[in-house]
């Protein structure tokens, strides 16, 4: 079963022409700043002037500050009445959970685990690697293996600066990677949270905040400019821009079920629910092709 990610939504944001049409909305979490929302709707928006932002309840615009982002309806509009405003169609990929269980992934995950050592998200560190114990923490993609064709297709290869082998594409370098807790990396791989690599390294947690990580800052361990091994910028401003696509516009995309007990019919399931036809291109590339989905 697929959740909803408009349910619980305290922001809604329009067309000042159609202030009964939601364009979209998000469930707001104390970490978003009136900068903050600008910013992620200038990812949202494509306008062909600029344009400004009104919370209906007080008709006062907003200014890229760092005050908090007040829960309301919020009103677009361009400045010229000859200027076009629509939401972008730029896809949002389909996502599932990533699992490593190949030889290229095994050297993926043991250059995360040994650069990070502990969750770069909570801070919760391992105290037991000496005995090879890595239970509850996972090293998960940035990008998915999923989408290697669009990584390369896309560019995203290019910051890559230490990879496996000469024929190997990036996606299992550590710079495309982070250890985190496995409940969290569920989240991650689910866009409902994400890192802004331009905001300090904030995380923003788009979801209900069950663990409280929103509004923490991404451990520098894992984010050292001068480390070859380091996380790529490029590579969370993706995630990014992808979390916000997923849980901002419209009625956002569908929200996996991750957990399939044994028995099940995971295939059935699949077919049954939202986006069945993306979700099963990535299922059926992950058994086909012995890569781990992230």
């Amino acid at each position: 079963m697929a959740g909803s990610r408009a349910i619980g939504r305290d922001v809604h944001f329009y067309l000042f022409s159609e202030p009964e049409k939601p364009l979209g909305g998000m469930l707001l979490n104390p970490s978003v700043t009136e900068k903050n929302f600008l910013s992620m709707l200038g990812i949202l928006i494509v306008a062909s002037g600029p344009y400004r932002v009104t919370l209906r309840s007080t008709g006062i615009d907003l200014m890229p500050t760092d005050d908090a982002l007040k829960p309301g309806h919020y009103d677009i509009r361009p400045y010229s009445r000859k200027d076009t405003l629509f939401i972008t169609d730029e896809p949002c990929i389909t996502r599932i959970l990533s699992r490593t269980i190949t030889g290229r992934d095994e050297i993926f995950r043991a250059r995360v685990r040994e650069r990070d050592g502990k969750c770069v998200i909570t801070g919760l560190v391992n105290r037991d690697p000496s005995r090879n114990d890595w239970r509850g923490f996972e090293a998960a993609h940035i990008f998915p293996v999923s989408s290697e064709e669009y990584f390369l297709q896309s560019g995203f290869s290019r910051w890559i600066t230490n990879r496996i082998g000469p024929h190997d594409t990036g996606i299992n370098s550590s710079q495309n990677g982070l250890l985190m807790q496995s409940s969290i990396h569920q989240k991650f791989d689910g866009f409902d949270f994400s890192i802004n690599p331009d905001d300090g390294y904030k995380i923003t947690c788009f979801d209900t905040d069950n663990f409280r990580i929103d509004g923490r800052t991404l451990d520098p361990i894992c984010r050292d400019h001068n480390n070859e091994k380091g996380v790529r910028d490029e590579l969370l401003r993706w995630h990014f821009r992808q979390a916000v696509l997923a849980n901002m516009r419209g009625a956002g995309e569908p929200s996996f079920e991750m957990d399939f007990p044994p028995g099940s019919d995971v295939m059935g399931e699949i077919l049954s629910g939202p986006k069945a036809a993306e979700r099963m291109e990535a299922e059926v590339f992950s058994r086909l092709t012995g890569l781990s989905l992230g």
